[in-house]
C-alpha cells in the first residue's frame, strides 16, 4: 500500500506541558507520589503518546480501566506499575491479570472471593466511602476473607472533590476507617481535584487525571496547569455564499450578505459535537472565525470574513483551552478530552 497523504486533522501535543503538568501536581501531592490515570486512551490523547512522557516525568503508578487497557499501557512501562480499576468480574480476567503482570483492583466480597480462589497475589482493593459506583461498602471492611489478600494499594475515589462541601470531610473519615481495619503497603484517595484538598487526604499516593491533560478541576489549579493539546483541521474548500442561501444540514444558517466561507475537516466524529456548533468559533492566530450551519460528521462551515488572507489546505485552530470550553459548551472538560476522535490523532 502507498504512503498515506498529510492528514487533515492533527493533535499537537504539548509533551514538556504534560510532564510539567504532573511536576506540579507531584509537588502539590506532598510526601505522598502522584500516579496517573491513562484510561480511555490516555483521556483521549493516546495512551501510546501520553504514558512516555508521564513515564519519564517519573511517573510511578499508572491507572486503566478496562482489561483492553493494558496492552497499550505496558508496551511503555513494566507491568506492575499498572492497575485496573474495575477488577476482575470473571475467572479469566484473573488469569489475563497474572498472564499480563498487573494489578487488579478488587472492588467487592465476590471479586476478593474470586481472586484468591484462583491463586491469589498482590491486588489492589477499592473502598466504596460514599459515591456509590464500585467499592466494598464500609460494612464489608471487616470480612475475614480480606485477611488472605496481599494489597498493594488501598484506595477509594471521592465524589465530589471539586466543591467545597461536607460529603469531601465525611469521606475522608470513612477512608481513615478502612485504612485501620485493611493492612496495605500503601493507601491512596486523591483524584485530580482531592490534590487541592490538602495533606491530609494525599496519604501514600495520589491519581490525578483531568489536570495531567489540561483540565482545572479547582481553581487552586488556575495558573498552575498548561493546556496539553492543541488540535488543528484544515480548510478543505473556500466557497462564496449568495445572500439568502442557507448552509448545512436543514438550512437552519441563512447568509443575511454575501459570504466567503471555509469547509473545515473536522465533525462530531472527531469529537467536535454539535453543542459547539452556532455561537461558537474556530480560530487562526487568535482571531475567531465564527461557526455558521450544524456540525456534520465530517465537517463544519467557518465565516472568513475576519481572515480574508485563508485559503484551501490553511490550518485553523480548534479551541480546546478546557475549562474555557467547557463554560462554553455545556460539556464538562472531561468529556472535551475523552470524546476526542481518532482521526485526530493518526
Amino acid at each position: 500500500m502507498t504512503d498515506l497523504p498529510p492528514p487533515a486533522l492533527r493533535l499537537d501535543l504539548d509533551r514538556e506541558a504534560l510532564a510539567e503538568n504532573w511536576r506540579a501536581l507531584h509537588r502539590m501531592s506532598g510526601g505522598a507520589s502522584a500516579g496517573a490515570a491513562v484510561k480511555a486512551d490516555g483521556y483521549g490523547l493516546g495512551a501510546g503518546a501520553v504514558v512516555p512522557v508521564l513515564a519519564a516525568a517519573g511517573t510511578r503508578d499508572f491507572f486503566v480501566a478496562h482489561w483492553s487497557e493494558v496492552p497499550g499501557v505496558v508496551e511503555h512501562v513494566a507491568p506492575d506499575r499498572v492497575s485496573v480499576l474495575h477488577g476482575p468480574i470473571s475467572g479469566g480476567d484473573c488469569a489475563f491479570a497474572r498472564a499480563a503482570g498487573v494489578r487488579p483492583v478488587l472492588n467487592s466480597i465476590e471479586q476478593v472471593a474470586r481472586w484468591q480462589a484462583t491463586g491469589g497475589g498482590a491486588c489492589d482493593l477499592m473502598v466504596d466511602t460514599g459515591i456509590n459506583r464500585l467499592g466494598l461498602p464500609m460494612d464489608a471492611i471487616g470480612d475475614p476473607l480480606l485477611g488472605g489478600l496481599e494489597v498493594v494499594t488501598l484506595m477509594s475515589h471521592l465524589a465530589s472533590a471539586d466543591e467545597d462541601v461536607p460529603q469531601n470531610p465525611l469521606q475522608l473519615a470513612r477512608f481513615a476507617e478502612a485504612c485501620r481495619a485493611i493492612p496495605a503497603r500503601r493507601r491512596s484517595l486523591a483524584n485530580s481535584a482531592g490534590i487541592a484538598l490538602g495533606a491530609d487526604y494525599a496519604f501514600d499516593v495520589t491519581r490525578p487525571g483531568l489536570a495531567l491533560y489540561g483540565g482545572v478541576p479547582r481553581a487552586e489549579f488556575a495558573g498552575v496547569i498548561r493546556q496539553v493539546a492543541r488540535p488543528k483541521a484544515a480548510i478543505m474548500q473556500v466557497r462564496a455564499v449568495a445572500p439568502g442561501e442557507g448552509v448545512g444540514y436543514n438550512a437552519t444558517f441563512r447568509a443575511r450578505g454575501a459570504m466567503r466561507v471555509g469547509v473545515v475537516s473536522l465533525g462530531y466524529a472527531d469529537g467536535f459535537l454539535r453543542c459547539r456548533g452556532p455561537g461558537h468559533a474556530l480560530q487562526h492566530e487568535g482571531t475567531d472565525l465564527p461557526l455558521v450551519g450544524k456540525v456534520s460528521m465530517d465537517m463544519v462551515v467557518i465565516d472568513l470574513a475576519a481572515a480574508p488572507g485563508l485559503r484551501e489546505g490553511d490550518w485553523v485552530d480548534i479551541p480546546f483551552d478546557l475549562p474555557g470550553e467547557a463554560a462554553r459548551s455545556g460539556l464538562s472538560q472531561y468529556e472535551l478530552l475523552t470524546t476526542t476522535g481518532t482521526r485526530l490523532r493518526r
